[in-house]
């Protein structure tokens, strides 16, 4: 059995959330477009003809979900990078589930809370950014 086997349960826990954090970022898409309907707000003057409004090139809301789909765009393939490295250390299962497990559930509850205007959004990004730090380090100190 090889590290990067689907008989590996580390592997298949990665491929798994890395899917689940895959669909999450396809999905912000979507939600800017209802964003953007419902508070008829379009950067393109071709999309605003289309619901007869005017070209409006930015609202609070809309730009709320641009930034939280801009910030899984800056933080999941890190994750998805370090995480693959992290398989390749060999560690525990209920290690490697855990890890995967928490940083989706942050990513998740980061956008939330983004979209929500949570202050809190902070304390999701920074235990999401601590285990991308801990992966991080488990790997360096292995392959020193």
């Amino acid at each position: 059995m090889g590290l990067l086997d689907l008989d590996n349960p580390v592997f298949v826990s990665y491929v798994f959330y890395s899917a689940l954090l895959a669909l999450k970022m396809l999905l912000m898409g979507p939600i800017t477009g209802y964003y953007r309907i419902t508070k008829k707000v379009f950067a393109n003057p071709e999309d605003a003809a289309k619901f007869s409004v005017k070209e409006k090139m930015n609202d609070a809301d809309v730009e709320r979900v641009r930034r939280a789909h801009q910030n899984d765009l800056e933080n999941i393939p890190v994750f998805w990078v370090v995480a693959l490295l992290f398989v390749l250390t060999g560690p525990s299962e209920t290690t490697a589930r855990y890890v995967f497990r928490i940083y989706t559930i942050a990513r998740i509850q980061h956008t939330v809370m983004y979209l929500k205007s949570s202050g809190m959004r902070g304390v999701a990004y920074a235990v999401a950014l601590a285990l991308k730090f801990f992966m991080a380090a488990t790997v360096i100190y292995t392959f020193w």
